[in-house]
């Protein structure tokens, strides 16, 4: 398939820029069981009522971390920028960089509040090995929370509440998993009453979510690896399930499909570079609660996948009209 089939005309002023007063008055979309149907149109706050006793919803309980590193080279002072991707042996860093001039190995950065760094090695496509000085999520002081680049503008301190879903415990990803915003305790507690069991897993968001589709031929694009972990609790509550598993956001439900084993969700970490694009066939769960997603983006081609292209843009282009929140901070579809 081509890139290009996964695009769609979006008005800037859709996109949410700011998050809403309160986390679950977002609007939710819901997808009809038939194309025949017509689409629904609720708020996150109905989502038990959307449920159904038995059913099962995985959440992802990454936190982000401050992950943007700002300073400057030793030697020139040019400005740099780096997004850290996750820890490798002896103090290095995977990381994502910027920098007017090219890095070179050897190379020597001052970074924020007097962390030092040196290139270790130069990847190619932005990545880097960069070797840290003591430890930059100590504290969680050195760097900057890093905000999607489409929000255009610097984190502000409610973004240190509200881009961190209510679940968020594990430390280190670098991008919210943005389905999970949207939850609040009255939610949580009126899915408890309707019968509905929440379980969590953890899925690492990398920096490599902040990088375009650039192959036309989207079977010839190469996704980013990502950490995982799986719970024995999660892993039985799949198995034993009486209702549908339904994950809540991209995250939850690559990790949830990486994890499967031909049996059954296996429990314990991982890594999975997995590519859910059209075609792809489905074993470990039955529907999605999502944000809506870029153009042009694997997360919306993994959507396209659960539910029909057609039908994903046919949801999409209401959503337009109907003058939804668009990504991070804005409003969901739930599809069952």
């Amino acid at each position: 398939m081509a890139l290009s089939d996964f695009d769609y005309p979006l008005p800037a002023e859709l996109i949410a820029r700011e998050p809403l007063p309160e986390r679950d008055a977002s609007r939710l979309l819901r997808l009809p069981r038939s194309s025949s149907d017509p689409f629904e149109h609720r708020t996150f706050r109905e989502l038990p009522t959307l449920l159904e006793p038995g059913d099962l919803l995985v959440v992802n309980d990454a936190k982000v971390v401050r992950a943007r590193l700002r300073g400057h080279k030793a030697v020139t002072g040019g400005k740099v920028e780096l997004l850290l991707d996750r820890p490798l042996a002896g103090g290095r860093w995977l990381c994502l960089g910027q920098a007017a001039k090219s890095f070179a190995v050897g190379q020597e950065l001052a970074l924020g509040e007097g962390l030092r760094a040196r290139i270790e090695e130069v990847r190619g496509g932005g990545w880097l090995s960069v070797w840290i000085d003591g430890d930059p999520f100590g504290g969680l002081a050195h760097g900057e929370l890093p905000l999607p680049p489409y929000l255009e503008r610097p984190p502000t301190p409610e973004d240190d509440e509200r881009y961190q879903t209510v679940f968020a415990a594990a430390a280190g990803a670098v991008a919210a998993p943005t389905a999970g915003l949207h939850f609040t305790p009255r939610v949580l507690a009126a899915l408890a009453q309707r019968g509905v069991r929440v379980e969590r897993l953890t899925l690492f968001v990398g920096a490599g979510t902040f990088l375009p589709v650039r192959t036309e031929r989207i079977e010839d694009h190469r996704m980013h690896p990502e950490r995982y972990e799986i719970p024995e609790a999660l892993a039985r509550a799949v198995a034993d399930a009486p209702g549908r598993v339904v994950a809540v956001g991209t995250t939850c439900l690559r990790a949830l499909e990486a994890a499967w084993d031909g049996a059954g969700v296996k429990p314990g970490p991982g890594e999975t570079d997995l590519f859910v694009r059209p075609g792809y066939r489905f074993e470990a769960v039955d529907g999605l609660l999502t944000n809506f997603h870029l153009p042009r983006s694997t997360l919306l081609m993994l959507v396209a996948a659960l539910a029909g292209r057609e039908r994903v843009l046919a949801a999409y282009a209401e959503a337009v009209a109907r003058r939804y929140r668009f990504f991070s901070y804005g409003d969901c579809m739930l599809i069952l």
